[in-house]
């Protein structure tokens, strides 16, 4: 569908109210129109390169990171400290902002600016080649003023452009699964040393992360009941057990480490309400939930795993390791008391 100028962009956007993000699924438009159709009117086009963003962002001080897909955001508070860059993976390594970035769906970003009742809302928005989210920071009261206008005046691209041609989205990629080399992946399985060899054994299969958990089975991979995903946020409340919750999309996945002491459900929301930690998950997109076994040199990765019924991953749901406080016993049979799937019962 051809996007409606930015003009009238704005004006929907100044009389909504409501979360651009919403906004432009009621339109049926990539969210990132909305924000392109709102530069030069409190908003910059910037320089997207993780090489040059990082270290701006870096200089804010504290500030809020988010990150979602379509079923789940994650916000953390702290500093972008500890950036490494790379060509094809990059990192911010911080205690409270831990971060995995892929540079090719950092296209276009902006630095946002928006007068509210409450006085100027800043942000950096960052998004891929479909307008789709991949990261936002949100300034925060203590954030450095002096270092925001410093980026916008370094980063802003020689062109301000009010409109983006956007690549339509791809379709979610389902489960691919090799069952006739189901042998195959188990025999490999068993040899990992590293969650990080998952990838490359699963593409070398053909296969991708939910296919291949559909093809190992138990004891590899468990499929769980939907119902396992409150119970394991309840559990992992109720036992201060120290976890690490990944959420992400392709471009981005934004990591808590630690426990977690709030649980608030609203409507088909699953919320984290915590001090410099939100969680907000739609509990009635989960399809499938997994448990998942990877050995390592340090010893068996245990992780929950969540999926929606077009097969994108939710959220990864991780035990902490010993050596950053986690108990790896304690959270082994956590996650075995989780109800299993129906199907596994039969």
């Amino acid at each position: 569908m051809s996007h409606p100028d930015p003009a009238e962009l704005r004006r929907l956007l100044s009389e909504d109210g409501g979360r651009p993000h919403d906004l432009a699924d009621k339109l049926g438009i990539a969210e990132g129109a909305l924000v392109a159709a709102t530069v030069g009117h409190g908003t910059v086009a910037i320089d997207a390169v993780l090489g040059r963003l990082f270290p701006a962002i870096g200089a804010l001080g504290e500030v809020m990171a988010l990150t979602r897909n379509r079923s789940c955001v994650i916000e953390k508070v702290g500093t972008y400290n500890d950036f490494h860059d790379g060509d094809h993976a990059a990192m911010v390594l911080d205690a409270d902002i831990d971060m995995r970035m892929f540079p090719k769906y950092w296209r276009h970003a902006f630095a946002v600016e928006k007068q509210t009742a409450d006085g100027p809302r800043r942000s950096i928005q960052v998004f891929d080649a479909t307008g789709t989210a991949t990261h936002k920071v949100h300034l925060r009261p203590g954030s450095d003023l002096d270092a925001w206008q410093a980026l916008i005046r370094d980063l802003a691209l020689p062109e301000q452009v009010d409109r983006i041609a956007f690549e339509p989205r791809a379709p979610v990629e389902g489960a691919i699964l090799a069952p006739a080399r189901a042998d195959t992946l188990r025999e490999e399985w068993a040899k990992m040393t590293d969650t990080h060899q998952f990838n490359t054994l699963v593409r070398r299969l053909k296969m991708n992360r939910l296919g291949a958990y559909r093809v190992a089975g138990a004891p590899n991979a468990r499929p769980l009941a939907v119902e396992a995903v409150p119970q394991l946020f309840e559990q992992v409340l109720a036992q201060g057990a120290q976890v690490m919750v990944f959420v992400g999309n392709q471009g981005c996945i934004e990591i808590h480490s630690g426990p977690i002491h709030s649980l608030k459900p609203m409507g088909p929301w699953l919320n984290v309400l915590d001090p410099g930690f939100n969680l907000h998950l739609r509990a009635d997109h989960v399809a499938e939930v997994w448990a998942v076994d990877k050995p390592t040199k340090r010893g068996p990765a245990i992780s929950v795993e969540a999926f929606d019924a077009e097969g994108a991953l939710i959220f990864q749901c991780f035990g902490q390791r010993p050596e950053k406080g986690g108990d790896a016993a304690a959270w082994a049979a956590l996650v075995e008391g989780l109800p299993v799937a129906a199907e596994a019962l039969a």
